[in-house]
C-alpha cells in the first residue's frame, strides 16, 4: 500500500479519536461492517431539535475509518439529516475526483485515497453508518 494513504494528516485525525466512545442514552444507533476488509463502525447520535447534539462512534477498522469516523465526531455536532447527506455526498465527490471544497477541511485529507478504489469503503463506511444511525430514530 502506498505511503501517500497514510500522510500525517490523516495519522494525527485517526489518532485524535474524537467522538471516540459511546453516548450515555443515544437517540438513534447503527452499525456498519464491510465485508471486504473487515472494518467495523458503531455509531451513536444524540438530537435535539432535529439537529445532532451529539456523536459517538466505536471503531474496529483501518486508519483511514478511524480517520473519517474522527472527522465525524469533529465536526457533525449540529448538522440534520439533510446537511449529515450532503456531506456524505461531499466525501463520494472527493473520492471521484470532482471539483469541488468539501464543507470540512479534514475531508481533503482523504484526496489521496481516489486511484486506491478498494480503499474508499474504508472511507466511507463511517458516513453510511452515521446515516443509518440517524435514520435509526424513526424506527425506534
Amino acid at each position: 500500500m502506498s505511503d501517500d494513504l497514510y500522510q500525517q494528516a490523516i495519522l494525527d485525525l485517526a489518532k485524535s479519536a474524537d467522538g471516540a466512545g459511546r453516548l450515555a442514552a443515544p437517540d438513534g444507533t447503527a452499525q456498519g461492517d464491510s465485508p471486504l476488509c473487515g472494518d467495523r463502525v458503531r455509531m451513536e447520535v444524540k438530537l435535539e431539535g432535529g439537529r445532532i447534539a451529539a456523536v459517538a462512534h466505536e471503531v474496529k477498522g483501518c486508519l483511514l475509518c478511524r480517520a473519517a469516523a474522527a472527522a465525524i465526531g469533529r465536526h457533525a455536532a449540529g448538522l440534520d439529516a439533510a446537511q449529515a447527506e450532503a456531506v456524505g455526498r461531499q466525501v463520494v465527490a472527493l473520492l471521484a475526483g470532482e471539483d469541488g471544497k468539501p464543507d470540512w477541511p479534514e475531508l481533503e485529507y482523504f484526496a489521496p485515497v481516489r486511484p486506491h478504489r478498494n480503499r474508499h469503503g474504508c472511507v466511507l463506511l463511517p458516513f453510511e453508518t452515521l446515516l443509518a444511525a440517524l435514520d435509526s430514530r424513526d424506527s425506534a
